[in-house]
């Protein structure tokens, strides 16, 4: 069993002032508990040295590394990191919580899953969908997995990979539901074909010339209709305003 080593100090200041105190230390507050050889451990304020507990954890295992901890005045015991809080902008660790465990019981433990294989489906463009990219499984802590390698190559299009199918190491069972799908091999996806309307003159119409004038709209009134009004504003034309002249009679020619 893979054994990290780290030591932490109870903590007797809380909120927010002690927890910034805290930080400029390179130390962030925690919790422990859980459960040990000496049976239940009520949850113990702890502060916890961000640099000694990376160190702490195995590369490969990471989350899922046996420590042996030390809790200054209390003695050792072993445990995993159950939980962790990041900053939201700063990515820096604010908050650990420590499991207290009991070597020779199952817990409950994330093993991540590795894809490996080129799926049959892809020589006719399929493309492989990834559903669930851990497991969550029970087992003693020595018997952890670091991954569980699921081989993606027999997939066609349309094909699924259940965690029923997933191989497991002994002692290791799966609380992830059996029927859920991890993986599948989805069909191409089709490229819209975006057509443009061309418009088509009816048969025996002659094509309109380039450049020649639209025809007038139908009911279109003349641009000089008779007894038109004269726009507002407009001073009305003498002559087009005064009514016409009488002719005057003709005179008799002279003998």
């Amino acid at each position: 069993m893979e054994v990290g080593k780290l030591t932490v100090s109870l903590r007797t200041k809380g909120g927010k002032g002690a927890s910034r105190q805290l930080r400029t230390q390179g130390k962030v507050p925690g919790v422990c508990y859980g459960a040990s050889l000496d049976g239940r451990i009520e949850p113990l304020p702890i502060t916890v040295d961000v640099k000694a507990l990376r160190a702490a954890l195995d590369p490969v295992r990471k989350q899922n590394t046996v420590i042996d901890l030390t809790i200054e005045g209390r003695g050792r015991l072993h445990a995993l990191v159950k939980d962790y809080q990041m900053h939201p902008t700063r990515r820096e660790i604010t908050h650990v919580d420590l499991l207290a465990i009991d070597p020779n019981k199952e817990v409950r433990a994330e093993v991540p899953l590795e894809f490996v294989g080129k799926p049959k489906g892809a020589i006719d463009g399929g493309q492989i969908r990834i559903v669930l990219r851990e497991l969550v499984v029970r087992a003693k802590p020595s018997d952890i997995p670091v991954k569980l390698s699921v081989d993606v190559s027999p997939l066609e299009i349309g094909d699924v990979i259940h965690v029923s199918e997933i191989a497991l190491p002994g002692g290791v069972t799966s609380v992830t539901g059996r029927d859920l799908a991890v993986v599948t091999c989805a069909a191409p996806e089709e490229e819209a074909i975006t057509t443009t309307a061309e418009v088509v003159p009816l048969e025996g119409a002659a094509a309109p010339a380039a450049g020649a004038a639209a025809p007038a709209a139908a009911g279109a009134a003349p641009a000089a209709a008779a007894g038109a009004k004269p726009a507002a504003g407009a001073k009305p034309d003498a002559k087009a305003a005064a009514p016409a002249a009488k002719a005057a009679p003709a005179k008799p020619a002279k003998k």
